[in-house]
């Protein structure tokens, strides 16, 4: 399904029925191209009864998008999906699975709106607040090779960067990029520009919140997932060490979101 949400159009696809479960996929990738979901696996989630919604981002995919960076500032993109949502679930709040990308944007629906939401479970979350800051160098560097060497370029400078130990061996590690080379700068300007809802807004929220991050990722740094569990009253905290680890979140997920 291809839905008018907003300014521009959001793709999107669900399983059968159920209480609704929605994937927020990470940066540059998609939540329908099988490429791009084989490393995250959520159909334990569907044979738990849940129908599972999952939609391209802004930009990504088959979904709409115009080169402006503050299109696709992390709050923009929550308010997205909290437009979809009320086409979606408009009476009943929903669950969400987020990773990277897809964390940041929950976490700034949920602010928005914490009715929408019962529970999240939330994957690799991002640099944040202080450690923020050299990440937006990096993005800027990587909007311009985009620019001047295309898209292939950042696609091999993603495949020679190392890998967290818990993601090698994974099938779809690396998934393609799923934007096109048209917005793509303008996609890692905006998305370097932001950063998490500040401290307080984030301890503010009170539903049962997942954690999941990975060791050793310094753009997914495992500290970020800490302090958002001490700053959620009840967060729960799992770091993946290995392949195996990661490959549970699905079955963890779909334990928690049953609950």
């Amino acid at each position: 399904m291809i839905t008018a949400i907003r300014d521009t159009t959001l793709a999107w696809s669900d399983s059968d029925s159920g209480p609704t479960v929605v994937w927020a996929h990470p940066l540059t990738s998609s939540g329908l191209s099988p490429d791009a979901t084989r490393h995250f696996d959520w159909e334990p989630v569907v044979a738990g009864g849940h129908r599972l919604v999952r939609y391209d981002a802004r930009g990504h995919g088959r979904s709409g998008g115009k080169p402006n960076p503050e299109d696709f500032a992390f709050d923009n993109l929550a308010r997205d999906l909290l437009a979809l949502l009320d086409v979606l679930s408009p009476d009943a709040p929903v669950a969400g699975i987020g990773a990277s990308l897809g964390t940041a944007t929950l976490l700034h629906a949920a602010v928005l709106a914490p009715e929408r939401f019962d529970r999240l479970v939330l994957a690799i979350p991002p640099t944040a607040w202080e450690g923020r800051v050299p990440q937006r160098a990096l993005y800027e560097s990587m909007a311009d090779l985009v620019e001047d060497d295309g898209v292939s370029a950042l696609e091999a400078l993603l495949r020679d960067a190392p890998a967290p130990p818990a993601r090698l061996g994974l099938p779809g590690a690396l998934p393609p990029v799923e934007v096109d080379e048209s917005l793509l700068p303008a996609l890692l300007r905006g998305v370097g520009a932001s950063d998490l809802p500040p401290r307080d807004r984030v301890a503010a929220l009170r539903l049962p919140v997942l954690l999941l991050p990975w060791e050793e990722d310094p753009v997914h740094p495992v500290t970020t997932a800490v302090e958002l569990a001490s700053l959620i009253p009840g967060a729960e905290l799992e770091v993946a060490r290995t392949p195996g680890d990661v490959r549970d979140w699905s079955h963890r997920a779909a334990a928690f979101l049953a609950a």
